[in-house]
């Protein structure tokens, strides 16, 4: 059983493709997720990108940073994203998406453990904290990519 066991809830009133492109496409996160420091290509993977691996580090709304490698494991195409996390964090990440009245609704479940030793030995009292911070930056997140979808919708 993991750790922490997230589930983040993202609507936009953006067609499903483009939110897609831009949640698929890692490399661009640093560009509207404030969090997200780095992205850096370790393995490419097949046409689907299955099996590509990306280290991720992530400065957070507390005074430390994350720094984790993600495999993307499975893919159906604008309907589900599964990835392993191994490194500070290690576990599995799904994106679902799906798209109903002009609305396209992203769930992201985020099923991890940390390996750091003092977050380890911190988390029985901590993890109302982590479970803040991890909010905020998933927040922060749904800000931007909002707001680049609405940008991207007035260039079209």
């Amino acid at each position: 059983m993991p750790d922490y066991q997230f589930v983040t809830i993202w609507k936009f009133e953006s067609p499903l493709e483009n939110v897609w492109h831009e949640i698929k496409t890692m490399s661009r996160w640093p560009d509207w997720w404030p969090y997200v420091a780095k992205v850096e290509l370790l393995k490419v993977g097949d046409s689907d990108e299955i099996g590509s691996i990306r280290r991720i580090t992530w400065k957070t709304a507390l005074p430390y940073t994350l720094s984790f490698d993600s495999e993307l494991l499975e893919m159906q195409k604008y309907q589900r994203m599964e990835g392993r996390a191994f490194g500070d964090l290690e576990g599995k990440g799904i994106w679902h998406f799906s798209h109903e009245n002009g609305v396209t609704t992203v769930r992201y479940d985020w099923l991890v453990n940390t390996t750091k030793t003092w977050m380890r030995l911190v988390a029985p009292i901590a993890m109302p904290i982590f479970t803040w911070n991890h909010d905020k930056v998933m927040q922060a997140g749904y800000i931007g990519l909002k707001n680049r979808l609405s940008q991207k919708s007035a260039l079209d």
